[in-house]
């Protein structure tokens, strides 16, 4: 399937977005809010999972999808893994009026592209779909938060891997969920010295993606905080 990956590609056409939950009020909300990303945004709607897949089925050209966590006739992980399945690079984010770590990491896990509670305000909403459609993912911060016991009782550990000290600076800041291009801004580095440094966290970790150096690096207790300025 179609997707857009990111603003600039997506600007090229208006924005076709399937919102997939089973309350007419939230969908309604959402339709809303979405018009932030783009005026003249088509927004699709379902209150269940079968009209959902009918609805992906015959519009290929979908950007994303917003689906609710608890549906009535399938919960969202099992629906997820359709929409995994079916349209591998159709970007997902999950949506869910609780905010439980644990919950968010195994969304995450499963190829959704982001977590979003409900009760977010439009801006915070908006800018975690705006980092989906640029290409990343979007980690919230309550899934690093205490309920997702770290491996050890602080950042490091014996069986961490050794980072220098610019490259905690970098993975702090993918902690936050920001991009490439706002860490760079940032800490006043080029977009290709990031690059080098988050290649080198993915490697250290043992992962292929970002998101998966985030849960890891939760686990080895790293929590998201503000980096030092390069000299």
């Amino acid at each position: 399937m179609e997707t857009a990956l990111s603003i600039a590609s997506a600007a090229a056409k208006s924005l076709k977005v399937l919102v997939v939950d089973d309350h007419a009020l939230v969908r309604e909300g959402l339709r809303q809010v979405l018009k932030g990303l783009d005026e003249h945004i088509e927004v699709l709607d379902a209150a269940n999972c079968a009209r959902a897949f009918e609805i992906s089925g015959s519009h290929p050209d979908l950007d994303m999808v917003l689906l609710d966590y608890h549906l009535p006739d399938m919960n969202g992980l099992q629906a997820l893994a359709v929409f995994r399945a079916q349209y591998p690079e159709l970007p997902v984010v999950m949506l869910s009026g609780s905010a439980n770590p644990r919950t968010m990491k195994e969304v995450l896990a499963r190829g959704a592209s982001g977590f979003v509670t409900k009760s977010s305000v439009s801006d915070e909403l908006l800018g975690a779909l705006r980092q989906v459609m640029a290409g990343e993912v979007y980690v919230p911060a309550e899934a690093m938060g205490a309920d997702a016991q770290p491996e050890t009782s602080g950042p490091g550990g014996p069986d961490a891997p050794r980072f220098t000290r610019r490259q905690e600076d970098v993975l702090r800041q993918l902690l936050q969920g920001r991009t490439n291009r706002e860490i760079s801004t940032s800490m006043h580095l080029s977009e290709e010295t990031v690059k080098s440094h988050v290649s080198a966290i993915l490697r250290g970790f043992g992962v292929q993606t970002r998101m998966q150096a985030v849960l890891a690096a939760g686990r080895h207790g790293y929590q998201g905080g503000p980096a030092a300025k390069a000299p």
